[in-house]
C-alpha cells in the first residue's frame, strides 16, 4: 500500500502537484552564487527623477501636493524647469507603464515613487468619443479612463 492511498483523492492531487512543483523549481535556473541580481526596473537619481529602464522615460519622482485642470497639467509640466527643464504631460500609454498590477492604493512602484497618492493623474491624451474629456489613470488600481477635463487632479511630468 503506498503512502496516498489512505488520503482523499483532493488531497492526493493536492500532495502530487506540490512534489511536482517542488521537482520542478529544484530544476529552474536561480542566480548562481556570488552573482549579484538583476537590477531593478527604475533607476532613482539624486536630482528628484527616474529613469524607466525599460521604457527609456524619464519621470518626475516626487508629486506636486496641487491639483489640476487639464489645461493647468499641460501648462504646469512644460514650464517646470526642474531637473534641467524638458517635461511634458504623459500620454496614457507612457503612465500606464508605471502601473504595478501587483498592488494596489496605489498601484505603482513605492520605492521608485514614495508618497504616490492612489488618486487620478492627468495625461495628454484626448479622449476619443468625447473632446471635453482625456484620458487619466487612477493610481487606486491602475485603471485608465476618461475625464472632464475641467476637473482637478494629480499630475506626473515625463521627458
Amino acid at each position: 500500500m503506498s503512502d496516498d492511498e489512505g488520503l482523499p483523492m483532493c488531497k492526493r492531487a493536492m500532495k502530487r502537484l506540490l512534489l511536482w512543483l517542488c521537482l520542478v523549481l529544484s530544476l529552474a535556473p536561480g542566480i548562481p552564487a556570488g552573482a549579484a541580481a538583476p537590477p531593478g526596473r527604475y533607476t532613482v537619481n539624486a536630482n528628484g527623477t527616474v529613469l524607466d529602464g525599460r521604457t527609456g522615460l524619464t519621470w518626475q519622482q516626487a508629486v506636486d501636493a496641487n491639483l489640476y485642470t487639464h489645461a493647468g497639467a499641460v501648462s504646469y509640466c512644460t514650464g517646470l524647469v526642474f531637473a534641467g527643464g524638458g517635461w511634458r504631460l504623459p500620454k496614457v500609454s507612457e503612465l500606464l507603464t508605471l502601473v504595478d498590477p501587483t498592488t494596489f492604493r496605489p498601484a505603482i512602484d513605492a520605492t521608485a515613487f514614495p508618497s504616490t497618492p492612489g488618486e487620478v493623474f492627468w495625461c495628454s491624451s484626448q479622449y476619443v468619443s468625447t473632446s471635453s474629456d482625456a484620458w487619466h489613470v487612477n493610481f487606486s488600481y491602475g485603471d485608465s479612463n476618461g475625464g472632464d477635463m475641467s476637473e482637478s487632479w494629480h499630475v506626473r511630468c515625463v521627458r
